[in-house]
């Protein structure tokens, strides 16, 4: 049968293309702009600010008003005397806007890094989205500040430590440091952000979640990031493992349950180490995405970043990753049981769900970094 041209059809169909269209112009007008990849915009409607103690609001023209002996704005306050059971308030802006960056550094001894607590609550929540030790923040497990770069983490062995995955808001961002060791300390931080960024309401707003067991339960996967009911993206882990055996338990696949996965995931690795970008074990060698920051004595920490390389789901997530070594005396896989922790990243909306309990200072602190 010969079909002639039907009208209708084109319209529908240039009505749909004009509404693609529309939808595109939208989406296109609600990103902000891109400072990275194109540095020249000069006109890009934003408001710079950068908060230290020096500045603790950002407010225009407030900065280095404190005096020190050599007399005022002559470096008055660059650090605070951070007390013991302390809580220090870094930054309280109403948005829309974004944290681009954050620097700190605290005297680097493992109790301290893992006994402060950072926590950030996005738009108005009572319950943190981020809520992580000092030092797993920054990338470093076992309380060991390593030198290194990653595509999200700069760090230095002298204890300056940077985070540039920016951190998006829409009405309001809190975030806050709390001191739960027993000394008095200097602390020092630095936040960059932006303000009148063009965020939608559904925006991904940055999660982390620190967990520990010490040891794991054989036959029971670790899980990186416990179950979260929304939509989102999985932006990595850094995970530390303590094998007291020596046997690098490097051998368990990373699985990732998503939209209705139950028994079998959808995702799933081939090995920690593999995970990790490395092969035939873990070694020292840190990359851009993924490497080894720390291979000595009993400790290993590693991590992947999943930026070109996104993991996102539309309804729920869960992630878990094995612990398995071989054995070289019997050429078979093993199930082991050692001491693992992970902080681990992750962009969902508001309102999100309260993260599990974060481990209470002591089980945080066994364990750590010897020098």
């Amino acid at each position: 049968m010969r079909t002639g041209f039907n009208t209708g059809n084109l319209i529908r169909t240039a009505f749909a293309a004009s509404w693609l269209l529309c939808c595109a112009a939208v989406a296109f007008a609600q990103q902000s702009p891109d400072v990275v990849r194109q540095p020249y915009l000069l006109d890009t409607g934003l408001v710079s600010r950068s908060l230290s103690f020096e500045n603790p609001s950002g407010a225009p023209g407030q900065g280095g008003r404190a005096a020190s002996i050599l007399g005022v704005g002559r470096k008055g306050a660059a650090w605070h005397d951070f007390k013991p059971g302390e809580t220090v308030q870094l930054c309280d802006p109403d948005g829309p806007g974004t944290i681009r960056h954050l620097w700190m550094t605290v005297p680097r001894a493992p109790v301290n890094l893992r006994s402060i607590v950072i926590r950030a609550y996005w738009e108005g929540q009572k319950h943190p989205s981020i809520e992580c030790p000092l030092g797993d923040f920054f990338g470093n497990a076992h309380g060991k500040v390593m030198s290194y770069q990653s595509a999200v983490h700069s760090c230095t062995a002298s204890g300056g430590m940077n985070i540039w995955l920016p951190m998006p808001f829409v009405k309001h961002a809190k975030l806050t440091v709390t001191n739960e060791t027993r000394e008095t300390m200097p602390l020092f931080y630095q936040m960059d952000l932006t303000l009148h960024d063009k965020h939608p309401d559904d925006v991904g707003r940055l999660h982390v979640v620190f967990r520990r067991e010490n040891p794991t339960t054989e036959k029971r996967d670790f899980e990186l990031l416990p179950l979260r009911k929304n939509k989102g993206r999985y932006i990595g882990t850094v995970i530390g493992m303590r094998d007291p055996t020596q046997r690098q338990a490097c051998e368990g696949e990373v699985k990732v349950y998503m939209d209705g996965d139950i028994q079998f995931p959808t995702i799933c690795g081939t090995g920690t180490e593999d995970y990790s970008g490395l092969a035939w074990g873990i070694s020292q060698l840190p990359y851009l995405y993924h490497g080894c920051t720390l291979a000595q004595k009993d400790f290993y920490t590693f991590y992947r970043w999943h930026l070109p390389d996104p993991y996102s789901w539309r309804k729920e997530a869960r992630i878990t990753i094995q612990q398995m070594t071989w054995s070289p005396k019997t050429r078979l896989l093993e199930e082991t049981h050692n001491d693992w922790s992970c902080a681990t990243f992750w962009y969902e909306p508001t309102p999100s769900e309260p993260l599990p309990p974060l481990p209470d200072v002591k089980a945080r602190t066994a364990d750590l970094w010897r020098d």
